[in-house]
Parts: C-alpha cells; structure tokens; sequence
C-alpha cells in the first residue's frame, strides 16, 4: 500500500477522532512509535490493522469507515493528480478516466503502490459504470472518492454496488449517477 494512503488515513483519523486520536490508533494496532512515510510502499496488512483497530474503536463497519475515507481524500487527490485531468471535466469525466491519467502515473513513479485496477464503462452521459478489481477488496474507498469528487465538483450523485467482491463475486461493479 502506498505511503500516501497512510499519511491520509492520519489526517482522517485526527479531523475524526481528534488529535491525539492517531497515536493511540497506532498503539491499539501494534505500531507505537511507527511513523509512514508517504514516498514508501508498506505491506496491505498495515492498513488492515489499522483499520480493523479503527473498526473496534469507533464501532462503524469497514465499509463505513472507508467509504467516508474516500470522501475526505478527494480533496487531497484532485490537488496531489489534478494536473493530469482535463479542466473541462466534471466528477464522471474523472472517475471515467483515473485509470489511465492518474493511475498509470501511479504505477509509473511507485512500482509498488499497486492501485486497483479500474475499469469504466459510459452507458450514458449522466452515468459510469466502475468495475473495480483490487486483491485488497477496498471497493467502499472508490466509492466514497466518487462522493468526494462529486462534492468537489458540486454535483449530485448516486452511487451504488451491483456486484461485490466481499459477496463472491470476482469484481466490484459500481454505478455512479448524476442525481
């Protein structure tokens, strides 16, 4: 996982939880004193224990807690890869093209950050249609960045899971509409 996931996951856990709120989610985990840095790549497991530690902490599900994670990364996103976007495009333009402005970038300049594999269908103007693969199974990130973007952007959207790799199935299918 990407350093700067974690980095992120600290900015969230602090504007949630309050400022000491990392450290102490950090020690719950097993990781007193651990400091990630956001140019290294760390090992999935890191992320899941913390976010299983975040889970037993707050009482909210995974799927909580990372979607609402995608929400409040958005913002950093779009400022850290906004340079790769078309400015003419809107929250589905972006969502449409990730994998091969954003991502391809990612794979590029951080071999080892692996971000999940997406691919997008256009069905029509006011919808795209995401099948998500990842071995990491965070499909509830996608969709909070789509929310993200959309606030973002100032756009209304719904989103929803046709298909979910946490129920069998062998991709995540994610419909996101302009409302």
């Amino acid at each position: 996982m990407h350093g700067v996931i974690f980095s992120e996951l600290r900015k969230y856990v602090e504007d949630r939880l309050g400022a000491s709120a990392w450290d102490k989610l950090l020690i719950e985990a097993g990781f007193a004193g651990r400091i990630f840095l956001p140019v290294k790549t760390y090992p999935d497991a890191d992320v899941v224990a913390l976010v299983t530690t975040a889970v037993r902490i707050t009482g909210r599900t995974a799927d909580a807690l990372l979607e609402d994670f995608g929400a409040f990364i958005a913002p950093d996103l779009l400022k850290m890869y906004g340079h790769l976007l078309n400015r003419s495009w809107k929250t589905l333009d972006v969502i449409e093209h990730t994998e091969e402005t954003i991502h391809k970038v990612v794979r590029a300049r951080n071999p080892g950050a692996e971000p999940p594999e997406l691919s997008c269908a256009r069905p029509s103007k006011d919808e795209v249609v995401i099948t998500y693969s990842s071995p990491r199974r965070m499909c509830a990130i996608a969709k909070g960045i789509s929310r993200g973007l959309a606030a973002h952007y100032g756009d209304s959207v719904r989103v929803s899971e046709s298909a979910c790799m946490h129920k069998g199935d062998p991709q995540c299918r994610i419909s996101v509409r302009y409302a």
